[in-house]
Protein backbone atom coordinates (compact mmCIF):
# COMPACT_ATOMS: atom_id res chain seq x y z
CA UNK A 1 0.00 0.00 0.00
CA UNK A 2 1.45 3.46 -0.82
CA UNK A 3 1.70 5.89 1.99
CA UNK A 4 -0.56 9.01 1.83
CA UNK A 5 0.58 12.61 1.25
CA UNK A 6 -1.84 15.85 1.47
CA UNK A 7 -0.29 18.38 -1.26
CA UNK A 8 -1.08 21.69 -0.65
CA UNK A 9 -2.28 22.43 -4.21
CA UNK A 10 -2.70 25.96 -5.62
CA UNK A 11 -2.60 25.86 -9.54
CA UNK A 12 0.77 27.85 -9.08
CA UNK A 13 4.39 26.77 -9.92
CA UNK A 14 5.36 26.24 -6.66
CA UNK A 15 2.79 24.05 -5.24
CA UNK A 16 2.47 22.23 -8.72
CA UNK A 17 6.48 21.49 -8.58
CA UNK A 18 5.92 20.27 -4.88
CA UNK A 19 2.84 17.74 -5.94
CA UNK A 20 5.63 16.14 -8.61
CA UNK A 21 8.35 15.75 -5.88
CA UNK A 22 6.13 14.09 -3.36
CA UNK A 23 4.59 12.55 -6.88
CA UNK A 24 8.25 10.88 -7.41
CA UNK A 25 8.79 9.75 -4.18
CA UNK A 26 6.06 7.00 -4.18
CA UNK A 27 3.31 8.87 -2.34
CA UNK A 28 -0.77 8.66 -3.26
CA UNK A 29 -1.30 12.00 -3.12
CA UNK A 30 -4.55 13.74 -1.94
CA UNK A 31 -4.81 17.49 -2.96
CA UNK A 32 -5.99 20.58 -1.49
CA UNK A 33 -6.68 23.81 -2.74
CA UNK A 34 -8.27 27.18 -1.31
CA UNK A 35 -11.10 29.69 -2.26
CA UNK A 36 -10.52 31.92 0.09
CA UNK A 37 -11.82 35.03 -1.89
CA UNK A 38 -8.49 35.63 -3.84
CA UNK A 39 -8.96 37.97 -6.87
CA UNK A 40 -7.09 35.43 -8.82
CA UNK A 41 -9.63 32.05 -8.43
CA UNK A 42 -8.08 31.12 -11.72
CA UNK A 43 -5.63 29.10 -10.30
CA UNK A 44 -8.32 26.82 -8.64
CA UNK A 45 -8.98 25.76 -12.56
CA UNK A 46 -5.07 25.17 -13.16
CA UNK A 47 -5.16 23.43 -9.52
CA UNK A 48 -8.27 20.95 -11.51
CA UNK A 49 -6.27 20.16 -14.52
CA UNK A 50 -2.92 19.95 -12.73
CA UNK A 51 -4.62 17.37 -10.14
CA UNK A 52 -6.35 15.61 -13.34
CA UNK A 53 -3.00 15.25 -15.42
CA UNK A 54 -0.60 14.01 -12.01
CA UNK A 55 -3.35 11.30 -11.40
CA UNK A 56 -4.30 12.51 -7.52
CA UNK A 57 -6.06 9.82 -5.92
CA UNK A 58 -8.52 12.85 -5.04
CA UNK A 59 -8.67 16.87 -5.10
CA UNK A 60 -10.66 18.73 -2.80
CA UNK A 61 -11.20 22.56 -2.67
CA UNK A 62 -12.04 24.03 0.60
CA UNK A 63 -13.73 27.19 0.77
CA UNK A 64 -12.83 29.58 2.94
CA UNK A 65 -13.88 33.56 3.27
CA UNK A 66 -11.08 35.05 3.67
CA UNK A 67 -11.68 38.41 2.11
CA UNK A 68 -14.31 39.04 4.73
CA UNK A 69 -11.35 40.84 6.62
CA UNK A 70 -9.18 41.45 3.83
CA UNK A 71 -6.32 42.89 4.57
CA UNK A 72 -3.94 42.09 1.30
CA UNK A 73 -4.60 42.90 -2.21
CA UNK A 74 -5.53 39.59 -2.82
CA UNK A 75 -8.43 39.18 -1.13
CA UNK A 76 -9.18 42.92 -0.77
CA UNK A 77 -10.88 44.84 -4.29
CA UNK A 78 -10.13 47.98 -2.30
CA UNK A 79 -6.53 47.54 -2.52
CA UNK A 80 -4.60 47.61 -5.99
CA UNK A 81 -2.04 45.00 -6.87
CA UNK A 82 1.02 46.49 -7.10
CA UNK A 83 3.61 46.06 -9.86
CA UNK A 84 7.01 44.44 -8.60
CA UNK A 85 9.59 45.99 -6.34
CA UNK A 86 11.48 42.65 -5.00
CA UNK A 87 14.15 44.07 -3.89
CA UNK A 88 12.37 46.64 -1.24
CA UNK A 89 13.33 44.55 1.76
CA UNK A 90 9.40 45.45 3.11
CA UNK A 91 6.78 42.66 3.17
CA UNK A 92 4.44 43.63 0.25
CA UNK A 93 0.43 44.46 0.24
CA UNK A 94 0.18 40.69 -1.37
CA UNK A 95 0.98 39.20 1.74
CA UNK A 96 -2.60 37.35 3.14
CA UNK A 97 -2.36 37.41 6.84
CA UNK A 98 -1.48 33.88 8.32
CA UNK A 99 -2.69 32.10 5.44
CA UNK A 100 -0.23 29.67 5.57
CA UNK A 101 -1.11 28.76 8.95
CA UNK A 102 -4.65 28.44 8.15
CA UNK A 103 -4.32 26.28 4.91
CA UNK A 104 -1.70 23.97 6.97
CA UNK A 105 -4.59 23.68 10.10
CA UNK A 106 -6.64 22.30 7.00
CA UNK A 107 -4.22 20.23 5.60
CA UNK A 108 -3.73 18.49 9.24
CA UNK A 109 -7.47 17.51 9.56
CA UNK A 110 -7.81 16.14 6.37
CA UNK A 111 -4.30 14.00 6.59
CA UNK A 112 -5.77 13.24 10.25
CA UNK A 113 -8.61 11.79 8.75
CA UNK A 114 -7.20 9.97 5.52
CA UNK A 115 -4.52 8.33 7.47
CA UNK A 116 -1.66 10.79 6.06
CA UNK A 117 1.60 11.45 8.11
CA UNK A 118 2.95 13.61 5.62
CA UNK A 119 1.79 16.98 4.38
CA UNK A 120 3.59 18.93 1.00
CA UNK A 121 3.85 22.58 0.55
CA UNK A 122 5.73 24.66 -2.15
CA UNK A 123 7.10 27.56 0.23
CA UNK A 124 10.89 29.28 -0.73
CA UNK A 125 12.57 31.65 1.35
CA UNK A 126 15.33 31.73 -1.24
CA UNK A 127 13.17 33.11 -4.12
CA UNK A 128 9.74 34.58 -2.50
CA UNK A 129 8.42 38.12 -1.71
CA UNK A 130 9.11 38.37 2.18
CA UNK A 131 6.31 36.22 3.24
CA UNK A 132 6.94 35.10 6.91
CA UNK A 133 5.14 32.04 6.11
CA UNK A 134 7.19 31.06 3.56
CA UNK A 135 10.11 30.44 6.46
CA UNK A 136 11.62 27.21 7.77
CA UNK A 137 11.61 28.54 11.08
CA UNK A 138 7.31 28.71 10.32
CA UNK A 139 7.24 25.35 8.89
CA UNK A 140 8.69 23.81 12.12
CA UNK A 141 6.71 25.68 14.55
CA UNK A 142 3.16 24.39 12.42
CA UNK A 143 4.63 20.76 12.50
CA UNK A 144 5.30 21.17 16.38
CA UNK A 145 1.81 22.81 16.62
CA UNK A 146 0.03 19.66 14.87
CA UNK A 147 1.73 17.48 16.16
CA UNK A 148 0.42 18.72 19.99
CA UNK A 149 -3.26 18.87 18.48
CA UNK A 150 -3.84 16.05 16.68
CA UNK A 151 -5.03 12.50 17.73
CA UNK A 152 -2.89 10.48 15.83
CA UNK A 153 0.13 12.08 16.52
CA UNK A 154 -0.52 12.10 20.91
CA UNK A 155 -2.28 9.56 21.30
CA UNK A 156 -1.57 6.90 18.56
CA UNK A 157 2.22 8.22 17.87
CA UNK A 158 1.61 8.40 14.17
CA UNK A 159 3.18 11.74 13.85
CA UNK A 160 2.72 14.02 10.72
CA UNK A 161 5.85 15.23 8.93
CA UNK A 162 5.61 18.41 6.73
CA UNK A 163 7.90 18.44 3.84
CA UNK A 164 8.39 21.64 2.14
CA UNK A 165 11.27 20.80 -0.77
CA UNK A 166 11.46 24.16 -2.00
CA UNK A 167 12.41 26.44 1.01
CA UNK A 168 16.05 26.63 -0.02
CA UNK A 169 15.88 26.21 -3.44
CA UNK A 170 16.19 29.26 -5.83
CA UNK A 171 13.10 29.33 -8.41
CA UNK A 172 15.27 28.43 -11.48
CA UNK A 173 16.51 24.95 -10.20
CA UNK A 174 12.71 24.58 -8.76
CA UNK A 175 12.16 24.40 -12.67
CA UNK A 176 15.09 22.75 -14.02
CA UNK A 177 14.00 20.16 -11.57
CA UNK A 178 10.53 20.32 -12.04
CA UNK A 179 11.19 19.63 -15.71
CA UNK A 180 12.54 16.56 -15.09
CA UNK A 181 10.05 15.24 -13.30
CA UNK A 182 7.49 15.84 -15.99
CA UNK A 183 5.56 19.33 -14.68
CA UNK A 184 4.00 21.20 -17.46
CA UNK A 185 4.40 24.61 -16.25
CA UNK A 186 2.10 25.98 -18.79
CA UNK A 187 -1.04 24.56 -16.90
CA UNK A 188 0.15 26.80 -13.91
CA UNK A 189 -1.00 30.09 -13.03
CA UNK A 190 1.36 32.59 -10.75
CA UNK A 191 -0.40 36.25 -11.39
CA UNK A 192 -1.96 37.65 -8.78
CA UNK A 193 -3.79 39.99 -11.23
CA UNK A 194 -6.84 37.77 -12.09
CA UNK A 195 -6.68 39.03 -15.45
CA UNK A 196 -7.02 37.00 -18.93
CA UNK A 197 -3.36 36.95 -19.54
CA UNK A 198 -0.73 37.06 -16.77
CA UNK A 199 0.06 40.49 -16.16
CA UNK A 200 3.98 39.66 -16.01
CA UNK A 201 4.76 42.88 -13.62
CA UNK A 202 3.44 41.93 -9.90
CA UNK A 203 5.49 40.57 -7.88
CA UNK A 204 4.81 36.99 -8.41
CA UNK A 205 4.98 37.36 -12.86
CA UNK A 206 8.09 39.08 -12.19
CA UNK A 207 9.94 36.49 -9.68
CA UNK A 208 8.61 33.49 -12.19
CA UNK A 209 10.24 35.10 -15.08
CA UNK A 210 13.60 36.25 -13.56
CA UNK A 211 13.53 32.34 -12.75
CA UNK A 212 12.64 31.07 -16.64
CA UNK A 213 15.24 33.36 -17.81
CA UNK A 214 18.10 31.92 -14.93
CA UNK A 215 17.18 28.53 -16.17
CA UNK A 216 17.20 28.94 -19.25
CA UNK A 217 14.26 28.03 -20.29
CA UNK A 218 10.78 29.61 -22.28
CA UNK A 219 8.40 30.31 -19.54
CA UNK A 220 5.21 29.06 -21.67
CA UNK A 221 2.76 31.37 -19.88
CA UNK A 222 1.15 34.29 -22.19
CA UNK A 223 1.63 38.00 -20.52
CA UNK A 224 0.38 41.05 -21.54
CA UNK A 225 3.52 42.66 -20.48
CA UNK A 226 6.67 40.91 -20.53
Amino acid sequence: MLKKAVVLLSGGMDSTTALYIAKSQGYEIYAISFNYGQRHFKELECAKIISEKAGVKEHIIVNTNMDAWGGSALTDSSISVPDSNIHNGKIPITYVPARNMIFLSFAASYAEVIGAQDIFIGVSEVDYSGYVDCRQEFIDAMENAINFGTVCAVEEGKKIKIHAPLVCMTKSDEIKLGIKLGVDYSLTWTCYRGEELACGTCDSCSLRLKAFKEAGEKDPLQYTVI
